[in-house]
């Protein structure tokens, strides 16, 4: 009984003495309510205006400017335009449908020439015996050519006018595709210059191309003034600039790739009305920068990024090494043929160098099934070292 009277009595002081004290302090929740929208509103702020300096950067986190990045949400896709989406839709429907299969697949070797190939005789040699494996096409832009081999009789396809630097070099090209594709057989598809020539057997470039489901497109990064520097903001939004690559026009492509770049009109259009010399005070040459920068952006896993094609870039030259009469030994092709890695040099102050294995199926090969830049006076020393160089 004294217990309960106690406890009665405390609650009457309390009940009295309550309307004389003052107000309590804040409960602790509400407190973690007022610190949690502090540090939301510090994240938002964080996110809308990033920090611009690496010490503001480790301010927040040890790990620097990437650690915070790693909180903050990324970026919003960006939409696609109707003809994005519908370039996109036709690409991935190419590639996701399989290979045609013939009973008698065969390489197209397409020879973009301004007139006669001076190299006739020496691709006469390389042909022997193979027929029924191959197909030639030729266009002359300058003048009828006049052939000696009758592997090129007849193989002249309707050409027009082509000038270094601009679209017209992609419209060769994409001319000597249309008519190739027009042979069910043609399986993979060869550009060639009249300055090429073979480096080894038709049977090892057959199998090299043939055996492997991958084209090879010349392509890399390159940050200074004849790379990205060629860059148009004009070709937003469907090319951005991280995207713009840079590589030597000589490709092999296999069917789907040749299929997908006759398709494509959307990303041929903004290199034809913005990838020229002049504008914008630039020089970009579509030849050099179209076909890598829209397999890279197509289908990157696709390609080699090297050209099967070698040129000589040491002199470091607006134009590559040419090859006279007296350049032509035996040890000059024996180099070329066992060089195994790709070079691409940057334009900018660096110069860096970026050096790839040349993968054949994940296997370390040699890159370079043929060669440029060589003078027609080089043609006898070719014939007469042809049988031993390509025994490599």
């Amino acid at each position: 009984m004294k217990t309960a009277k106690g406890w009665r009595l405390g609650m009457g002081d309390v009940q009295i003495l309550a309307g004389h004290r003052p107000r309590p302090p804040l409960k602790k929740p509400v407190w973690i309510i007022v610190l949690v929208c502090l540090v939301s509103m510090f994240l938002i702020c964080a996110y809308v205006y990033p920090p611009r300096g690496s010490a503001a950067c480790y301010m927040l986190s040890s790990r620097g400017c990437k650690a915070l990045s790693d909180w903050l949400p990324p970026d919003p896709a960006r939409e696609f335009t109707d003809e994005e989406m519908a370039s996109r839709v036709v690409i991935k429907d190419i590639l996701n449908t399989p290979p045609l299969q013939t009973k008698n697949p065969k390489i197209a070797f397409m020879f973009l020439s301004p007139g006669s190939l001076p190299f006739e005789k020496l691709w006469d040699k390389f042909f022997q015996g193979h027929e029924g494996r191959f197909t030639v096409y030729v266009h002359a832009s300058k003048e009828k050519p006049v052939h000696v081999s009758s592997y090129f009789i007849d193989q002249d396809i309707r050409s027009d006018q082509v000038v270094w630097g601009k679209i017209s070099m992609i419209d060769a090209e994409r001319r000597l595709l249309a008519n190739a594709l027009k042979d069910p057989d043609n399986q993979h598809f060869v550009l060639l210059s009249d300055s090429c020539v073979p480096l080894h057997t038709f049977d090892y470039v057959y199998d090299y191309l043939m055996h492997t489901n991958i084209s090879y497109i010349d392509c890399f990064y390159d940050p200074g003034p004849h790379g990205n520097g060629r860059y148009s903001d004009h070709m937003l939004p469907e090319v951005e600039k991280k995207d713009f690559r840079k590589g030597a026009q000589w490709f092999t492509m296999k069917r789907q790739h040749a299929l997908i770049l006759m398709a494509d009109s959307l990303y041929y259009s903004k290199f034809k009305d913005y990838c020229k010399q002049g504008l914008d005070g630039k020089n970009c040459i579509a030849d050099e920068h179209y076909i890598p920068t829209f397999f890279s952006m197509v289908d990157p896993g696709g390609i080699a990024t090297w050209s099967v094609t070698h040129v000589d870039w040491s002199e470091r030259k607006w134009h590559p090494k040419s090859y006279r009469a007296q350049d032509v030994t035996f040890e000059l092709l024996k180099n070329i043929t066992s060089i195994d890695v790709s070079i691409h040099v940057t334009s900018d102050d660096k110069h860096e160098e970026q050096v790839r294995a040349c993968l054949w199926n994940g296997v370390k090969r040699p890159c370079y099934l043929f060669a440029r830049k060589f003078y027609p006076e080089t043609l006898d020393n070719l014939l007469h070292l042809f049988s031993n160089y390509t025994t490599f």
